[in-house]
């Protein structure tokens, strides 16, 4: 078992994102081969993804702990992939994202990390992205009308 792990300084309040990161739904939108999420009940999701060229569907479980604002999640199979990802407070307006991922996966190192790190900038820049269009949409848009 290889464990990979990242962490990233994000600017947005610790409690927005988490928010946004507890939703099974927003997966698609910062994790490029995954196409669908759907909850289904408990900790129970089912999940699609395109993963080297081929379409992988599985069923997976995604665990919330508000209290910590951690989630973890894996999936039975035989690369027994499983993570998690804690948020802190770094200031009114910043946070801390650790991403840890284990597997028995047998690929390289550097693209896991690679991997990794990609997916984490990504997530920022789409969890603040939406964020902030969701403020323009809260004050009436762009042009503040």
């Amino acid at each position: 078992m290889t464990d990979f792990r990242h962490t990233a300084t994000i600017d947005m309040p610790a409690s927005d994102l988490f928010a946004y990161l507890r939703e099974p739904r927003n997966l698609p939108h910062y994790f490029p081969q995954m196409s669908r999420v759907q909850p289904e009940g408990g900790d129970a999701v089912h999940v699609e993804a395109d993963v080297q060229g081929e379409h992988v569907e599985a069923e997976a479980w995604l665990k919330v702990d508000e209290e910590k604002r951690s989630l973890s999640w894996g999936s039975q199979g035989p690369h027994d992939y499983h993570g998690n990802l804690s948020v802190e407070d770094c200031g009114p307006n910043e946070s801390r994202l650790t991403v840890t991922l284990s597997s028995v996966r047998e690929a390289g190192d550097e693209e896991v990390q690679r991997g990794l790190e990609e997916t984490v900038a990504a997530l920022a820049h789409t969890a603040v992205a939406e964020s902030d269009v969701e403020a323009a949409d809260e004050q009436g848009g762009w042009s503040g009308h």
